[in-house]
């Protein structure tokens, strides 16, 4: 005998197969938007995380460069005061200098054979201006000028005869480069 099986169990079966298939799609749709909301809420997190702690670090910063700034004005009145210090201190250390240099230009000047009018220092230079008995004398005063231990060299700029109340006068210009630092 021949069985027939009126039952749709084709179509139940697919039916079945059907849901199944939307279940696990939508389950596995509404599991990827859980997971997504779930990534999104950590990097939301994350992020605020990150901002709270770049504003900290930010504040941080501009405090540190305050103070670096407070820190560079006080090294840059350091070097003005060192500078001062220093300006001084060459001051200090060549405070007699002129004296004792012209002390010893006014030891070797010939007495009765030459007068100085006029005396000038700019920098590492000297000039001297004056007038002699004769061209000796100036030469006898630069001889003793060359062996004085504030010049270096020197040399006559100008000579020229002039008459003084009668008298014939040798008017003449030095100069001299000095040795500085004795």
């Amino acid at each position: 005998m021949i069985r027939i099986n009126l039952l749709p169990y084709r179509e139940i079966a697919k039916k079945e197969t059907q849901s199944r298939q939307i279940f696990i799609l939508t389950g596995s749709f509404v599991l990827y938007l859980l997971i997504l909301g779930a990534v999104q809420v950590f990097m939301w997190r994350d992020v605020s995380t990150i901002e709270q702690s770049l504003k900290v670090k930010q504040e941080r910063l501009d405090v540190l460069n305050k103070i670096i700034g407070e820190v560079d004005q006080y090294k840059m009145e350091k070097r003005i005061l060192e500078k001062k210090l220093a300006v001084i201190g060459d001051l200090e250390k060549n405070r007699s200098y002129p004296m004792r240099m012209l002390a010893d230009i006014a030891s070797q000047v010939p007495i009765k054979d030459l007068w100085l009018d006029k005396l000038s220092e700019n920098g590492v230079s000297l000039m001297l201006e004056g007038k002699a008995r004769d061209n000796f004398a100036i030469v006898r005063f630069m001889k003793s000028l060359e062996g004085s231990m504030y010049i270096r060299s020197v040399e006559l700029v100008s000579s020229k005869q002039i008459e003084v109340s009668g008298i014939k006068l040798q008017q003449f210009s030095l100069s001299c480069v000095l040795r500085k630092g004795v």
